[in-house]
């Protein structure tokens, strides 16, 4: 569920280019029979998943129904539930949420048929250095430590209306004409995912006594990530991570996972699970979305855990701000006792920090507003 995610420090970006220089193939259809897996995968001890299974993480199970057909008593329970879960962790989980359930079906579907094609050919896509967007087997092209043990396929969606084939657009030109059917599965999904978004953005508003409309109309014009994660078996599920820990840098996250499980929040000085529920999304905050509200809603440590038997698959739609939006959050949560935390910052900026400058973790949003400082005092 994140941008990228895995270390505790920021990494300079001579680091970065080193570790780039020491690549490692990362092969799923091989590595997943190994029984000794490669060193760069093995995890510090203090941060191995647990060897007993997590307790499970009670989270609100939030109805849409009402608030997304207008009844004022729905909505009003839905946004008080939101800002419960926003102030206690930052996770919630959605029914009724108005998605097509063959569409998820479909979504879920077309990646096997994206995932299961030999190494070269997911390489059509691959991520070039300093991207956010292109296929990745692991982070071996950017890193040569605590690498996670997953594949991902991530593309952009824009809701500009100019933009409507974006996703339809980038399976034809990177994958060929094959993938066609992909392109407007995922075109599909990713609109669904927008509106959501917005609708969870109208909740958000009122539990912080803005204005409703105020963060829907902020992300109207969004720039947005799909993301398709895989994660194969391992053989030695104890010694690695399939997503290191990390906040999420975006705003809003909304994940479908199947039915494996494997995703964990830390809460109250332990790892929780959240287990799968097909008819349910899990939705969190982001860094971007706790910067909007001034530090009132937190976005929360998570990771995901593999196994050794069974692959896993997520869907992720990270929800982000048009890239040149100015991030600032609106002034009713600005008062003497609540003054400004972060300064002023752009999506773009942010991104590029996390693809250049810093491995997501816990304190990405910290160590970027020490970074915008620096940057401002020396002009």
């Amino acid at each position: 569920m994140a941008i990228d995610c895995i270390i505790k420090n920021p990494s300079p970006m001579s680091s970065l280019k080193e570790d780039q220089q020491r690549s490692l193939v990362f092969d799923a259809s091989v590595l997943q029979h190994e029984g000794n897996i490669p060193q760069q995968f093995i995890w510090p001890d203090h941060e191995k998943p647990n060897t007993q299974k997590s307790k499970e993480l009670e989270v609100p199970l939030i109805d849409l129904g009402g608030f997304l057909s207008g009844h004022s008593c729905s909505t009003k329970k839905a946004s008080n539930l939101v800002g419960e879960a926003c102030q206690k962790h930052g996770f919630f989980l959605v029914v009724n949420h108005g998605v097509d359930e063959n569409l998820i079906s479909d979504a879920h579907q077309y990646m096997d048929l994206f995932f299961e094609l030999p190494l070269s050919e997911k390489q059509r896509a691959q991520r070039k250095a300093g991207e956010s967007c292109g296929y990745a087997s692991s982070f071996t092209g950017r890193f040569s430590s605590k690498l996670p043990w997953k594949e991902t396929l991530s593309f952009q969606y824009s809701a500009d209306e100019n933009s409507s084939d974006i996703v339809k657009d980038y399976f034809k030109d990177k994958m060929g004409e094959e993938f066609i059917r992909l392109g407007n599965v995922y075109q599909d999904y990713c609109n669904a995912m927008n509106r959501l978004s917005l609708g969870i953005m109208e909740l958000l508003g009122m539990s912080l006594g803005v204005s409703r409309a105020h963060f829907k109309e902020f992300f109207q014009e969004n720039n947005s990530i799909m993301r398709l994660n895989y994660y194969p078996p391992c053989q030695k599920p104890d010694l690695t991570l399939g997503t290191g820990p990390h906040c999420d840098p975006t705003s809003l996250t909304i994940l479908h996972q199947d039915n494996v499980g494997g995703l964990e929040v830390f809460v109250d000085n332990e790892w929780r699970s959240i287990a799968p529920n097909s008819q349910a999304f899990v939705v969190n905050i982001g860094d971007t979305f706790m910067a909007l509200s001034n530090g009132r809603y937190k976005s929360c440590l998570h990771r995901a855990v593999v196994n050794s038997k069974t692959p896993r698959k997520s869907l992720a739609f990270f929800l982000c701000p048009k890239k040149d939006k100015v991030v600032s959050p609106p002034e009713k949560l600005v008062d003497q006792k609540n003054p400004r935390i972060y300064p002023d910052f752009t999506w773009s900026t942010f991104l590029e920090f996390t693809q250049k400058h810093y491995r997501a973790d816990m304190n990405t949003l910290k160590a970027f507003s020490n970074w915008v400082q620096q940057e401002t005092s020396r002009t």
